[in-house]
């Protein structure tokens, strides 16, 4: 029995973060990456988004699944969605950003073993989601006290600063403060902090050399 192939781990993962932050679309194109979806619905998915004139939503229509989403351009459901790794299988939660749906949020939560916090990088776009009405601390601190104890930080929309270290590192600095005040253990990197592009796909699965400068692992 000793070649039997090793049974993998399962991980249930709920993605979450402030709405607009990219939750979905990183979360699809993900899945694209490793196999969920096949080309042609990611194609019939482009070719309906753009006729509704949301193009840069194809990949979060692979979980946008309920026709109100699409024409609301939010998640309110919570979609589960499958895919594998060389080491683990995933089960998706995608959890829904806006505060009205902080139901189904707890929800999700609390069946997950690691959230994915997913954060804009963008101009405006992190400070609007950090800030006291943004619902990226009210997530992170529902994870927490649900019991989401492995965390995960994906600084998104990289491609819109250039790219930046600098913003990187400003990003990183103020969500690790703020993880650490509410709980979570911070020390020696125990938390991931990691950039990328959900839309074009840098860092998700392979090292994008758009940032060499990152030394870190790629999402998954």
């Amino acid at each position: 029995f000793t070649n039997m192939p090793k049974e993998k781990t399962t991980i249930s993962l709920v993605v979450i973060g402030h709405v607009d932050s990219g939750k979905s679309t990183t979360t699809g194109h993900l899945i694209y990456k490793l196999g969920g979806i096949d080309k042609r619905t990611i194609e019939k998915f482009e070719k309906e988004s753009a006729e509704m004139g949301k193009g840069s939503f194809k990949y979060a229509w692979v979980l946008d699944k309920l026709k109100a989403e699409r024409e609301r351009g939010i998640t309110i459901d919570i979609a589960l969605w499958k895919f594998e790794t060389q080491k683990y299988r995933y089960t998706v939660i995608d959890a829904p950003g806006h505060r009205d749906f902080i139901k189904n949020m707890i929800t999700g939560t609390s069946q997950a073993d690691v959230a994915l916090l997913v954060v804009p990088a963008d101009k405006g776009g992190f400070e609007g989601a950090f800030s006291k009405d943004g619902q990226t601390r009210e997530h992170a601190l529902l994870a927490f006290t649900l019991g989401v104890k492995q965390m995960i930080v994906a600084v998104n929309k990289m491609d819109l600063c250039d790219y930046s270290q600098s913003r990187f590192k400003e990003i990183k600095d103020e969500v690790t403060m703020y993880l650490k005040k509410i709980g979570y253990n911070t020390k020696n990197d125990a938390i991931p902090v990691i950039p990328i592009s959900g839309f074009q796909g840098d860092n998700m699965v392979d090292s994008s050399p758009k940032l060499a400068w990152f030394k870190g692992f790629c999402l998954v």
